[in-house]
């Protein structure tokens, strides 16, 4: 995993600003520059499509639990397609 995307889950993901879901994220990722987005869009697709990758590997990254690898996958795709496909609401990870 890049280590610029390892930063922009840590920073924008994590246990603390993970569950504000204001959907500045968004506009705050688009506004860096096109390479930026692309290395964050690849991030989340290598994540989506790694089978090894899961809830523990997401919590050492994150600070945030998920009980199970369908709820992380699911939480991941909607994050994706929030960022990249025009979903229109920033999704929320587990309480």
């Amino acid at each position: 995993m890049d280590p610029l995307f390892k930063n922009f889950l840590k920073v924008n993901l994590d246990l603390e600003r993970g569950y504000v879901t204001d959907n500045g994220l968004e506009r705050t990722l688009h506004s860096f520059s096109d390479s930026y987005v692309e290395l964050v869009r690849t991030g989340f697709e290598q994540m989506l499509s790694d089978e090894s990758f899961g809830p523990d590997e997401y919590e050492r990254l994150t600070d945030i639990e998920f009980l199970d690898r369908e709820t992380l996958r699911s939480y991941l795709q909607a994050m994706y397609d929030h960022l990249f496909n025009d979903a229109p609401e920033q999704p929320m990870p587990p309480g």
